[in-house]
């Protein structure tokens, strides 16, 4: 019986003293990455952009009278420099050039005029162009805060950007296509074409918010110009806004 009573005390306290080590045992936590240890800075991730989309001129009167797929494409080369503690994070800023085609139904626009305000002549009733845009490019100068699902591989991971872009206007023309009567026939060759050109309107340097969501080379892009499109005074007020699809690389 003694035996028996110190065997059992034995087991208890053999069971107790490994509880009482079990519970003070904490697991390792699993190691953070050493970023410092990677060599980013030949990485792809989108120093070079191209953008292709629809454009738009919401709130505007009647009198301007927008119409058909008005459009815009852009193309930047972009420096990437990754944070040194949070390579998920970066900041993108480049250069390049961006466009933008508005395209108007029975208007004409006198980018010549010399009165104050530019104006947007309803053409319905008499002889006009078939197609006419306003034509406007840009010297543009991109900045972005990236974030890369990836940081090793951002072209294959999730991917996204806020940021802004600041731009000096090059050119400002108007161009209209297959010239007709009322009635809509051609008074000359179908593909007839005018262009008129002037910037006096327009206005010559612009701000816009821009952002992206993506996966990968391709990202659905977005941008509002916060500055007005036309001169004060020159017209109504214009707020261009534009959505489009981004393909990166390099």
């Amino acid at each position: 019986m003694k035996k028996f009573f110190f065997s059992f005390l034995f087991i208890t306290v053999s069971v107790i003293a490994k509880s009482q080590v079990d519970s003070t045992y904490k697991p390792l936590a699993p190691p953070k990455n050493d970023w410092s240890k990677l060599d980013l800075s030949t990485r792809a991730n989108d120093h070079f952009l191209m953008q292709y989309g629809v454009d738009a001129w919401p709130n505007v009167p009647d009198s301007v009278n927008t119409s058909g797929f008005s459009r815009h494409f852009n193309a930047y080369i972009m420096l990437d420099k990754p944070f040194q503690g949070s390579p998920h994070f970066s900041v993108g800023i480049g250069i390049g050039f961006g466009t933008s085609n508005i395209f108007f139904s029975n208007t004409y626009i006198n980018l010549k005029s010399n009165t104050i305000r530019l104006p947007f002549t309803n053409v319905t009733s008499t002889d006009h162009f078939d197609k006419y845009k306003l034509a406007t490019s840009y010297l543009e100068v991109p900045l972005e805060l990236r974030y890369s699902g990836n940081p090793v591989q951002p072209d294959k991971g999730f991917k996204m950007a806020l940021g802004v872009k600041g731009g000096f206007l090059l050119e400002a023309h108007t161009k209209g296509k297959n010239f007709v009567d009322s009635s809509g026939r051609s008074l000359y060759d179908k593909n007839y074409v005018q262009k008129e050109s002037d910037k006096k309107f327009i206005n010559t340097t612009r701000f816009a918010l821009t952002g992206r969501v993506g996966y990968g080379h391709i990202s659905v892009d977005a941008s509002y110009q916060v500055t007005e499109f036309l001169k004060p005074g020159a017209g109504p007020v214009i707020h261009p806004i534009a959505i489009g699809l981004t393909l990166s690389g390099l």
